[in-house]
């Protein structure tokens, strides 16, 4: 039984180890593709379709290990996972949407950015994985 349970720890420190780097490898894509041509390669729009190609590719990449280590989890952590995934996915959709139409019927003086809406995203997962970890304890 012991033996089971290490394995089980190995396993999921391997997947959770894998999604931190796929995760690292899309946000230094992200940046890169975001600031390589005004700091690195100028106006060559064929290298920035790169950038963002790969981007996109170590992004599925990122989806799928996202994929493999929730299935790793017990099941209380992928109900504390499935729970702030679905708050994170709520918040960004209705306040994304309302976001956009503030932008739209010109109610704020700024364009709406997508930067703004990954933001709130992230928060709102972090908070809640948190408060639902400390709550099932």
């Amino acid at each position: 039984m012991e033996s089971n349970s290490k394995d089980w720890k190995a396993r999921t420190h391997e997947a959770t180890t894998r999604l931190a780097g796929w995760t690292a490898g899309w946000v230094i894509t992200i940046a890169l593709a975001t600031f390589g041509p005004t700091y690195l390669w100028g106006d060559q729009s064929w290298l920035t379709m790169v950038v963002i190609l790969i981007n996109f590719g170590i992004g599925l990449g990122m989806i799928v290990a996202n994929i493999h280590h929730l299935q790793m989890q017990d099941e209380m952590m992928q109900k504390i996972q499935l729970q702030a995934m679905a708050l994170a996915l709520g918040i960004g959709v209705v306040g994304g949407l309302s976001y956009s139409i503030l932008d739209i019927t010109n109610m704020i003086s700024s364009d709406a950015e997508i930067s703004y809406l990954v933001i709130l995203i992230s928060i709102t997962y972090l908070v809640s994985l948190i408060y639902n970890r400390r709550r099932y304890r």
